[in-house]
């Protein structure tokens, strides 16, 4: 459902201009800290929560990400590491 959604191509764009010219490929996508599928394509192999300049999020979106992520690993929902 969610790759439906957005795709690994849109949100791993590296162009220079890509996050003055798109659009946030989470516009319109309810981030939630229940839905830990979404959160994982945001997050990197070893745990960390991947920056906005990799991922195209705007600001708005990327402080509401951390923050769901944030709360998914307190609740153990997702790891805080990955090994």
């Amino acid at each position: 459902m969610i790759d439906n959604i957005i795709s690994n191509s849109v949100l791993f764009n590296k162009t220079t201009n890509s996050l003055k010219n798109d659009k946030c490929p989470l516009e319109g996508v309810d981030i939630n800290y229940k839905n830990p599928e979404l959160l994982r394509k945001f997050i990197s192999k070893g745990g960390r929560i991947l920056p906005r300049r990799l991922t195209g999020v705007c600001a708005k979106n990327q402080r509401k990400l951390c923050e769901a992520v944030k709360i998914a690993r307190i609740l153990a929902l997702l790891p805080f590491a990955q090994i």
